[in-house]
């Protein structure tokens, strides 16, 4: 996959949720991830809400999800959901302590997977194959791993 030689830190993450949701493309074009987002481990929000497929997840949201991703303890999941965006996802399952995957009737399904420093959410559209958004999902965290990124303060990253 190409994701436009190395990037400079002062450009902005936004850019990865247009990585996630081209690598949801089935055999006929269909895109399955209508909206994204990335977060760093600490809760922080990597991404903007200024971008037009941004998954808008509040701070709280995005603290909470980190807290749970960080413990690998998904009671908390399983016992309330996942909130996003202001929706509650029914938690489905895990796999490995590193990645979730959540559904809610009529508003389409979550996956999330962490990396060492980051979780990157993709929310597949009502009617989209979660398994398509699962694995442009998987790209970037995989992406982010061979980079061995670290956060060194919510604007900036450094590699190993």
């Amino acid at each position: 996959f190409f994701f436009g030689g190395i990037m400079s830190w002062r450009n902005t993450w936004d850019k990865y949720i247009d990585y996630i949701m081209a690598h949801t493309l089935d055999a006929s074009g269909e895109r399955h991830c209508d909206r994204a987002c990335i977060i760093g481990m600490d809760g922080s929000k990597w991404t903007t809400d200024g971008h037009d497929n941004h998954l808008q997840i509040t701070y709280q949201e995005a603290a909470f999800i980190a807290r749970v991703m960080r413990s690998k303890d998904f009671t908390q999941f399983r016992a309330s959901g996942i909130q996003a965006a202001g929706v509650r996802y029914q938690f489905l399952r895990e796999e490995d302590g590193k990645l979730v995957l959540g559904k809610k009737k009529g508003n389409g399904a979550l996956t999330l997977q962490a990396s060492k420093t980051a979780i990157v959410i993709g929310h597949t559209k009502e009617g989209g194959q979660q398994g398509n958004t699962n694995k442009g999902v998987a790209v970037i965290v995989e992406y982010l791993e061979s980079l061995g990124m670290r956060v060194v303060s919510r604007s900036r990253c450094a590699c190993w």
